[in-house]
C-alpha cells in the first residue's frame, strides 16, 4: 500500500522510536452564557458568536488562544445547564467563566483563574433587613440564577431560592418587591443593576466565592491545558488581565 510523505515519514520515526507530531493542535469550542461583565453578547441576546461576544472572560480566553496558538470558536447561547453538560459529555469542548467548586473538581480540566467571584446577598437601599449568615437570612424570599454556583451552594445549604432563568430578571424582581434579597456575585450583581437602570443596591452579606476558570473537557490533551495555562501566567504577570479587567469595571 501507498503511503503519502507524511505517512512514510511518521512510519519511519514511529520505527525509529522517535516521537510523531503530525497533528495539530485540535480546535476547542468554546461555550459561555450571557454573564456580565464576564461574559456577554451584543444587545443582550441569548445567543451570539466569535466577535459579537464580548466581557473580561471573553477577552481574555480570546488572548489566551492566540498566544497558546489553539484554533478556537465562542458560542454565547442558553440556557446554562444546556452549555455546561455539552462540555462535561462531549470531546472537544470548553466552558468559560465557571465557578471551581470542589463537586467540579474532577469533571474537568481547568484553566486559571480568570477572574474572582465574591457572593454576596443585596437588598434594595431602602430595605431594613440586616443578617449576619445564610442560616438567619433563609426567613426571607431569596432569588438566585438557575443551575449556578450560588444556586448549588444555597440549596446545598438547606435554602430554597427562587430560581431565575436569567440572573438579570432578579433585578426587576428585587426593584419591585416580588424578592427580599438577591443572591448574586460582585462585580456581576452590580453591574447588571447598571444595565437594567437600578441603582441604591447595598450588600446585606458576603457569603463565599469562588475563582472563575476554564472549564475544558476531561479528553482535553494535557498539553493544550498547559499551554493555555502558561499563556495566561504570562498574561497575568505583564498586567493584561488587569488592563482587561479596567475596561469594564
Amino acid at each position: 500500500m501507498l503511503k503519502t510523505p507524511l505517512a512514510a515519514l511518521a512510519a519511519v520515526l514511529l520505527l525509529l522510536g522517535g516521537p510523531v507530531h503530525a497533528e495539530a493542535p485540535a480546535r476547542i469550542d468554546l461555550l459561555t452564557e450571557n454573564f456580565p461583565p464576564y461574559n456577554m453578547a451584543q444587545g443582550g441576546k441569548n445567543y451570539a458568536r466569535d466577535e459579537h461576544i464580548s466581557g473580561i472572560g471573553a477577552d481574555t480566553v480570546r488572548e489566551m488562544f492566540k498566544r497558546a496558538g489553539i484554533d478556537y470558536t465562542l458560542t454565547l447561547r442558553f440556557p446554562w445547564d444546556r452549555i455546561y453538560n455539552t462540555t462535561l459529555q462531549q470531546p472537544g469542548y470548553g466552558l468559560f467563566v465557571t465557578a471551581r467548586l470542589p463537586a467540579r473538581e474532577d469533571q474537568f480540566k481547568w484553566v486559571g483563574p480568570v477572574g474572582p467571584d465574591h457572593w454576596v446577598l443585596l437588598a434594595r437601599g431602602d430595605s431594613p433587613i440586616s443578617v449576619t449568615s445564610l442560616e438567619e437570612a433563609s426567613q426571607y424570599r431569596i432569588g438566585a440564577y438557575t443551575g449556578g454556583a450560588i444556586a448549588e451552594h444555597l440549596q446545598n445549604k438547606g435554602l430554597v431560592p427562587a430560581l431565575a432563568l436569567n440572573d438579570r430578571n432578579n433585578v426587576a424582581k428585587l426593584v419591585n418587591g416580588d424578592l427580599d434579597l438577591w443572591a448574586t456575585s460582585d462585580p456581576v450583581g452590580f453591574y447588571l443593576a447598571r444595565q437594567e437602570g437600578a441603582s441604591g443596591f447595598k450588600t446585606v452579606l458576603r457569603f463565599g466565592g469562588a475563582d472563575l476558570y476554564l472549564a475544558l473537557n476531561k479528553e482535553t490533551p494535557d498539553e493544550i491545558v498547559q499551554r493555555l495555562q502558561a499563556a495566561l501566567d504570562e498574561m497575568r504577570a505583564e498586567g493584561r488581565l488587569e488592563a482587561i479587567r479596567n475596561r469594564y469595571l
